[in-house]
């Protein structure tokens, strides 16, 4: 599997050509989707393209689509998170001749089927998982109904939509009111505990979930988490508790929007302890941290590196080569904007330092 940084370079490469004619093929493969039925939806597609007029494109098309074809014979099934294949002539020169192949096997897993014949290689749906490194589960929640969502990215999914089933009127009256109040406290603690099994259904095992935000009414939402229905380790992961009024999927929109500042203080905080953990290990002079290009590339031949730090702003193929030279002696690659004061402070002394497994 590529790092996020190895994906979004060779989508920021395949960006960059651009066919002459509508040449350059792109085809998704969702996860769990028959291999077999690509290979026969792009047989089909050859006949299609023999109809094509110019004979340097339809030439061009029909090889793109048999190289995609005989890639494809190779594979027994379809990668755990699905593929991306594209394939066509990146030559700028006329008349001559570069047919390239790329198979990229996406972070995440990938829902769109997809096969375009177009002038550039369609890449929306991969980009979109370049922001999204974790997820965030969502409930929204009154008496009454309960939606639950994930927030991967900029998109948000309905997962589970509940209702209770407590009568809205509350007749008037003496024991018969009484009554009533007791049976619809009965049956909203039961919903509760319908609504919190669903979630741990959901998000107990999901690896990426980074955190919850719960929205609804003052009260619902409060009585909900402050009565611990949900298990502890679900109940830590709540970032935030924010009043909204909808339950609805519109509920889940409005909770986004009105979590943001939470959701990008998750970021900000994870960086700061970063750099703040670095900055602290190279003022202790104990000789476990590099800063500089040298001292770190050092540190990697002898293996010693636990964790390498690289600024955003650095130079890409000074990025790749020294995430290449970590990855082969198994250290962990961070990556630190410039978003916070700690990262600008480490773009400024060059970008590029590490924390050591022993010293060297």
């Amino acid at each position: 599997m590529m790092t996020k940084d190895e994906f979004e370079e060779i989508l920021n490469e395949l960006e960059q050509y651009k066919g002459k004619h509508t040449e350059l093929i792109t085809v998704y493969v969702p996860a769990d989707y028959d291999i077999n039925s690509v290979q026969r939806q792009l047989e089909a597609e050859k006949s299609t393209a023999k109809n094509i007029k110019s004979t340097a494109t339809r030439n061009n098309v029909l090889d793109a689509l048999d190289k995609i074809i005989r890639y494809l014979k190779t594979l027994k099934k379809t990668p755990k998170n699905g593929l991306a294949l594209f394939c066509g002539n990146i030559s700028q020169i006329e008349g001559q001749t570069d047919l390239q192949l790329w198979d990229v096997i996406p972070p995440m897993i990938l829902k769109t089927r997809l096969y375009r014949c177009d002038k550039e290689f369609v890449l929306d749906a991969l980009k979109f998982m370049l922001e999204v490194s974790e997820v965030f589960g969502l409930l929204v929640m009154d008496r009454k109904e309960a939606t639950i969502g994930l927030l991967e990215g900029k998109r948000i999914d309905v997962l589970q939509k509940m209702t209770s089933g407590i009568p809205s009127k509350v007749r008037a009256g003496g024991q018969s009111s009484q009554r009533f109040h007791r049976i619809t406290e009965g049956l909203t603690r039961e919903f509760y505990k319908r609504i919190a099994a669903e979630m741990k259904t959901i998000f107990f095992e999901m690896p990426k979930l980074k955190g919850i935000l719960v929205g609804g009414p003052i009260p619902t939402k409060d009585e909900f988490l402050d009565e611990e229905y949900l298990v502890t380790r679900l109940r830590e992961k709540v970032l935030g508790r924010v009043d909204i009024g909808d339950s609805d999927e519109s509920g889940l929109k409005e909770l986004v929007i009105k979590a943001q500042d939470i959701l990008a203080d998750q970021e900000i905080i994870y960086e700061k302890k970063l750099m703040e953990n670095y900055f602290r290990n190279l003022g202790e002079g104990r000789g476990l941290s590099t800063l500089g290009e040298e001292d770190t590339k050092e540190a990697l031949k002898y293996g010693a590196i636990e964790t390498i730090f690289l600024s955003k702003k650095l130079d890409k193929k000074i990025i790749k080569e020294l995430t290449a030279m970590a990855k082969n002696i198994g250290s962990k690659v961070e990556i630190i904007s410039i978003e916070t004061s700690e990262g600008e402070q480490f773009k400024n002394l060059g970008g590029i330092g590490a924390i050591l497994r022993f010293k060297i």
